[in-house]
Formats: C-alpha cells, structure tokens, sequence
C-alpha cells in the first residue's frame, strides 16, 4: 500500500486521484500528476508501483516514474521514500518471478531506514514493507509480525486507514496459519471494514476473500461470490486473485 487512502481536506486533485486508483485506474491517476516537484513525482511513482503489485504489469513505467522521483528528491525523508518505493518495486518482481531482486528490496528497505527517522509518517509504510520482505522472501514470521506490529501502531497514530487496513489484513494471515482463527477472523474483517468504508474497490475483493477462508458455509460462500462479482467488475483486478476465485468444481462436497 502507498499512501493513506484519503484526501487532504477537500483537494480536487487528490480527491480524483484517490477514485481512479481505488478503482484500478493508476495510469489514470498518474496522468493527473505533473511530476515537477518531490511530493508529486513520489506520489506518480507510487501509483504505478502500486499497479505492479495488483497487475503484476506496467514494471517499466514504474521504473521510468521512480528515477524521476529519485532524481527530485532533496531531503532524507524524500530520499527515504524514494527508496521505500524502489525496495517495494524490487520486492513486487521478486514475489511474482519477473525477476530475482531480493537483495536489492532489501538494500533500498536498509537506506529508506536510515534516512526516515523513527515516528515519522512514512516510517510505518516502511515497516509495513519490511514484514511483507520477511514473510515473503525471507519466510521469517515472528520478524514479519514485529515489523507489522510496528507499521499498525504508527498507521494508528499517524491516522492511515488504508495502511492500518493492510497491517490488520496481514496480522490475521499469520494468525490463520497458526490455527488462531477468531483472531484471524476479526483482523480480516477489520481490514475488510477499513476498505469498504474509504471506497478502496481494488482491495475489497482481496479482503472478502481473505474473510472467507474463516468462515463456514454458506457465509464463506456469499462472500466469496461478492469477491468474484468486484473481480469480473475491474476487469480481472488484482490478477494474483483469480487462483483464489475458481468455482468449485461440480459435485464437490462443501464444508
């Protein structure tokens, strides 16, 4: 996740930018921002990275967007969140096969740490990220669930719905591995509360389906079937979930 998921104040620029991404429009959004100071550089960046994660597509521009971004950069904490985006982008083509960037996330997670003082705003996002290289690359729970702990206390006190949406989403995941499953069950509604409440379509489904997998029928089922309806509406968005949408087949017993 990058951002908040809401608007300073009543801004019409961000107000727009906010409805075409949490509607899977990020090349959209991107297009509304004129990349001629650090925070809208960033904030384009951002965007088309985050359009990486969900369309597993899109690797160049976000490359293109970021160099610009890293190019604008004066402060530590513009050079922090510049290189929060480039770890994010290494670890997106890391988990999906594009290519092996495992030590580069890393690396940039290592200089956005030295650079974004502790309870800084971005300092969550950063954490957040830093569970997500631990659970994923490095298959190191308890360092995940640190790291996500640390981002869902600092998306709690900085006012960040949309990153405390995914620290909960997250927090429930390792939870549900470990067989704690009301525990998983009500951080995943949370986070699907979250997401319902700002408007973040591209994420519901993920979130409905997550809810789903603790959930006994025929819940588990309505819930899946909205998952599907919100899917086929984005057109096939975010494209990881299909595997996890597959009707089951005829005949097969339900729980």
């Amino acid at each position: 996740m990058s951002g908040n998921g809401t608007t300073a104040g009543d801004d019409p620029l961000q107000t727009a930018v906010w409805r075409l991404r949490s509607r899977a429009c990020w090349a959209d959004a991107a297009a509304l921002l004129a990349p001629d100071t650090p925070a809208a550089a960033l904030q384009r960046a951002a965007l088309l990275v985050e359009r990486c994660l969900y369309t597993e597509a899109g690797w160049e521009e976000a490359e293109d967007a970021l160099r610009t971004a890293e190019a604008l950069a004066h402060t530590d904490e513009e050079r922090g969140a510049a290189a929060c985006e480039r770890g994010y982008v290494a670890y997106a083509a890391t988990l999906f096969g594009v290519r092996d960037r495992s030590d580069e996330a890393r690396a940039a997670l290592g200089r956005a740490a030295a650079l974004i003082p502790p309870g800084a705003a971005g300092r969550a996002l950063l954490d957040f990220r830093r569970g997500l290289i631990a659970e994923n690359l490095t298959r190191s729970p308890q360092a995940a669930r640190a790291a996500y702990r640390r981002a869902h206390a600092g998306a709690t006190s900085h006012a960040d719905p949309l990153l405390l949406s995914a620290t909960w989403r997250h927090l429930a995941g390792l939870a549900l591995r470990e067989g704690e499953l009301a525990e998983a069950r009500h951080g995943f509604a949370e986070s699907l509360r979250i997401r319902e409440e700002l408007g973040y379509l591209v994420g519901t489904a993920p979130a409905l389906v997550s809810l789903a997998d603790t959930e006994t029928e025929p819940e588990a089922s309505r819930l899946r079937e909205e998952a599907r309806r919100l899917f086929r509406l984005l057109g096939g968005v975010p494209t990881w979930l299909s595997r996890h949408l597959a009707p089951p087949a005829t005949g097969a017993a339900t729980a």
